[in-house]
């Protein structure tokens, strides 16, 4: 008797599990988890996006400003020259202190990205203080351009998850870069232009401020080279894949592969 109650729910367990198998896989809103949900779910670290993973030959330069602007009217008129659109990453107090330059960057057709409204290491902030400096600035770049940011930089590069989950929550991307040009340490122009160039590959994120000292040199020179070896410079959000996504323990995000459908028998019945 023991014998057989143990089989038959032994038999039932197998059953239930058999049913919620074919119930998970034949949910597609379950199958669409994000990679961010899983990794939340695992208590796994959140990689944000350092690249895209992609054989075109396309790359995104970008420009965090926190400090200074008499820089910014050269780097503008070297990108229009070469009619390249980049991706700006603006802290708010910036766009409070220079308010015409942000429309400007905007009115050359280029995008503008969220880099925080004070500068802070994110990592020591609670929820509520990210969110703040997040909606912050969105509100101050949406009043002054039109657009509505959808891209997050950390200021120094720092994050970790709650501060990705956080932008996440307040509707953006976190984007971080695979080639730092280092205009920060006042890195000569020829330097800057070696370190790239050495380092430059399809789908790349290339990291410059708008107030280095040696970035509109070392610029101007890059991009001809570029253009030159066939790649074509976009701003970031048109250099992310779309749709569903992952990103790999290396930071380059993938469009997920698709699952085979399931073919019907040939013949039929």
């Amino acid at each position: 008797m023991r014998i057989y109650y143990f089989s038959r729910w032994k038999a039932l367990g197998l059953g239930l599990l058999a049913a919620f198998v074919f119930w998970y896989f034949s949910h597609p809103v379950v199958l669409r988890r994000t990679a961010l949900q899983v990794a939340v779910l695992l208590g796994q670290r959140i990689i944000p996006i350092y690249a895209v993973g992609t054989d075109e030959k396309k790359i995104a330069i970008s420009f965090d400003a926190t400090w200074g602007a008499d820089q910014t009217p050269d780097l503008l008129r070297i990108l229009r020259e070469n009619q390249v659109r980049t991706t700006f990453f603006l802290c708010g107090l910036w766009v409070e202190k220079y308010p015409e330059m942000v429309k400007r960057i905007a009115a050359e057709g280029h995008e503008v990205g969220n880099h925080s409204y004070t500068h802070p290491h994110m990592n020591s902030l609670s929820e509520r203080e990210i969110a703040h400096e997040l909606n912050r600035t969105h509100h101050l770049i949406k009043e002054l351009t039109g657009q509505s940011p959808t891209l997050f930089r950390p200021p120094f590069g720092e994050y970790n998850n709650k501060v990705i989950e956080t932008a996440r929550a307040c509707g953006y991307t976190t984007i971080i870069w695979d080639v730092d040009s280092l205009d920060w340490k006042d890195l000569t122009a020829e330097a800057m232009l070696d370190r790239i160039l050495k380092r430059i590959k399809p789908g790349s994120i290339v990291l410059f401020h708008n107030a280095g000292k040696n970035t509109p040199q070392a610029l101007a020179r890059l991009l001809p080279i570029l253009k030159g070896q066939g790649f074509s410079i976009v701003p970031i959000s048109e250099l992310l894949h779309k749709g569903e996504t992952y990103t790999d323990h290396t930071g380059r995000q993938f469009p997920k592969p698709r699952m085979e459908q399931s073919k019907p028998p040939e013949g039929g019945i």
